[in-house]
């Protein structure tokens, strides 16, 4: 379904002229890749899929939207595996590191759903599936609508900015799996706040035209 989802609303905002600007989109490897983004609401999530169409992403979410059985099968048909954000222990990472091993790329929102301060334990989940699958992360930043019936209304633009991969590839080899794991968590910390700023300008600087 995600295919088919993705698919028609990438038709609809060409056909519509509804803009979503991608910023340094080449900067995202050929490789499976791990893709992170600031979040503050839903937007983020379909805004950042139709800006990686027509690559697939595997998303985490939050083990909540998976409590009936409707929804279980909803949003797995999205490409989306449930996560307990409080507390994602081992078991959580397997299924991220499973779908790098098999070529597919996964979405992660470090921050967490609608957090905005403090640090939140999918960083570390972020950097540790990295580490334990080799394959490099994306940071990327958000700026545009808050809620999703916006995208489709104001001809307010959207502006997702890729920064330069994190790949613990280029670590140096002698580096503890842990302290490879804290670096890449430092390098996605800074890489992230760099490009909300960075984001949040241009996109400021577009509305004033």
């Amino acid at each position: 379904m995600y295919k088919f989802a993705s698919t028609v609303l990438h038709t609809i905002f060409q056909k519509f002229g509804k803009q979503i600007v991608a910023i340094n989109k080449e900067k995202v490897p050929d490789e499976p890749y791990i893709v992170t983004c600031t979040h503050t609401g839903y937007v983020e999530v379909i805004m950042l899929a139709l800006s990686l169409y027509p690559t697939e992403i595997n998303y985490m979410a939050k083990k909540e939207l998976f409590s009936k059985d409707w929804s279980d099968k909803f949003f797995h048909s999205l490409n989306a595996f449930p996560v307990d954000r409080e507390n994602p222990g081992p078991s959580t990472l397997k299924i991220p590191v499973k779908l790098l091993k098999e070529g597919k790329s996964v979405g992660i929102f470090p921050s967490g759903h609608r957090a905005e301060t403090g640090e939140a334990p999918l960083k570390r989940g972020a950097a540790t599936i990295a580490v334990l699958s080799n394959k490099p992360i994306v940071p990327a930043a958000f700026e545009g609508p808050k809620q999703v019936k916006s995208i489709f209304g104001f001809r307010q633009k959207s502006f997702i900015k890729f920064g330069e991969p994190i790949d613990p590839k280029d670590l140096p080899s002698d580096l503890k799996k842990s302290e490879k794991i804290a670096k890449i968590m430092t390098l996605l910390e800074e890489r992230t706040n760099t490009l909300q700023k960075e984001v949040t300008y241009i996109a400021h600087k577009s509305r004033q035209k």
